[in-house]
């Protein structure tokens, strides 16, 4: 789970290194600083002639982890349908499927398990990530499915038989799989980016295997998807690969925190290591798994996992490509709601469950196709402002506070609009629409203020 950092801890250190020293330094820091503990109110100003381009969608991704050692979407395809995923990711292919063995020395592949999973994703509208995780039984040198290959030659074989099977035009023929090297190597394997465990040799056997394929469609290939932005292995891997021309068509990692800023900067973060290096210009961002714990939490079966969600997506989009939700289902636990991560129950309780985070998803989805600019943002409230086909604005406005306790009336001014009469409405995350007002102005813009409760959010809509 990422740091939590409060800022209200080290406000009296401040406050005494300000006699301490210059005047001319201090000053504007702890200004900005107390500015930041105290939280800035939202001024949100929506300008319809500033079409900034095709909506991001990166909320658009899924991700399912090995609850079980078996598919587990078959019963869930029409729901995961219903929020119009682009790409959904498994982890644990390799031992939850069985898929390599190895008879009188020679590797053999049984892929009937894995291609199940495999179908049941395209099922849904989306395509695989599949984490190349983990070490295969039959050639893990203590026979851990965390441990490194007694040999990197087989293991680079089992990545290209994978690549070759699922990308290969003579086998499943799949256009635009992403494969992601291993699942948290920092965590399962407890490996490193030196020593004799060194993940970027695990990295460099892949990418050269999969390199070797031929006779595929386009694929991505990529990592760490380590638990979180360690400067020590994403910055040393991007070195690496250029350093030893490796393919790098990603760089991913884990986010689990309530703190929404910590998401933002990360990405932010990432692009500046990657911007020092010219032959990465064209590299993608992908966060493999996000929520805010990275434990059992139950938020995950609440309302305050969905709008943690709704701030969450709004501070990654147009930085991060692709967020992927962890995870689609829950796995079998004692209880039907037990703080797993899953946007959807288990069918052990019956009908798998739409859980709010799930709602929160189907929410987003409701914005426009095109994305219009919104400025005056502040500290809790954010927002997503859009146009359809037929020019009307939909706005998101989320109110998120970890805490749970601050509210705001939050004032919102529409400029530019296209004509001075439209219907107004307002429609609650998880509740009922307000009654639509009809309103005609002959001026270009229009104002009005819309209260929001801690922790809420809606869809301001206006159609003309």
């Amino acid at each position: 789970m990422g740091n939590r950092f409060k800022l209200r801890q080290f406000l009296p250190l401040i406050i005494g290194l300000i006699g301490i020293i210059s005047i001319v330094v201090v000053i504007p820091a702890a200004v900005r600083y107390v500015g930041r503990a105290a939280g800035v109110k939202a001024n949100l100003v929506v300008d319809y002639d500033g079409v900034l381009g095709q909506m991001p969608t990166p909320w658009r991704n899924l991700a399912q982890g090995g609850e079980e050692p078996k598919a587990m979407l078959g019963d869930v395809i029409l729901e995961v349908k219903a929020l119009k995923p682009e790409y959904i990711r498994l982890d644990h292919i390799y031992d939850a499927f069985n898929v390599v063995t190895k008879e009188g020395g020679q590797l053999k592949y049984n892929w009937s398990g894995l291609d199940v999973a495999v179908d049941q994703i395209i099922a849904t509208g989306a395509k695989p990530m599949l984490a190349l995780s983990y070490m295969p039984v039959a050639i893990s040198k203590t026979g851990s499915i965390i441990d490194q290959p007694a040999d990197w030659n087989d293991w680079g074989s089992v990545v290209a038989e994978t690549v070759e099977h699922y990308s290969g035009k003579n086998n499943k023929n799949l256009t635009g799989v992403i494969y992601e090297v291993w699942n948290e190597p920092d965590l399962f394997g407890s490996y490193k980016t030196y020593g004799d465990k060194n993940y970027l040799t695990m990295y460099q056997v892949s990418a050269r295997a999969a390199a070797r394929v031929s006779n595929v469609n386009s694929f991505e290939i990529g990592g760490a998807a380590v638990t979180a932005l360690y400067q020590n292995w994403l910055e040393r891997l991007i070195k690496f690969v250029d350093a030893n021309n490796l393919r790098l068509d990603f760089m991913s990692w884990h986010r689990y925190s309530t703190d929404i800023e910590r998401f933002e900067k990360d990405a932010n973060t990432a692009r500046g290591w990657a911007a020092r290096i010219p032959a990465l210009i064209n590299l993608k961002f992908y966060v493999t798994e996000w929520g805010h714990d990275s434990a059992n939490e139950a938020g995950y079966d609440t309302k305050f996992g969905a709008i943690h969600t709704l701030a969450a997506s709004r501070v990654m989009m147009a930085k991060i490509q692709r967020a992927f939700v962890f995870e689609i289902k829950d796995g079998p636990g004692n209880e039907k709601f037990w703080g797993r991560w899953g946007i959807l129950t288990h069918e052990k309780f019956g009908v798998p469950e739409k859980k709010p985070r799930y709602q929160a998803l189907l929410f987003l989805n409701t914005l426009g196709p095109f994305r219009i600019s919104l400025a005056g943002e502040g500290s809790w409230v954010k927002g997503i402002a859009s146009t359809d086909n037929n020019g009307n604005i939909s706005l998101m406005v989320v109110n998120y506070d970890a805490a749970g306790t601050h509210s705001e009336a939050v004032s919102i001014f529409f400029d530019n609009l296209p004509k001075g009469n439209f219907r107004y409405q307002r429609r609650n995350f998880l509740g009922s629409a307000i009654a639509a007002v009809q309103v005609a102005t002959t001026a270009a813009s229009w104002k009005t203020t819309e209260f929001f409760a801690p922790n809420s959010a809606a869809m301001i809509t206006l159609d003309f």
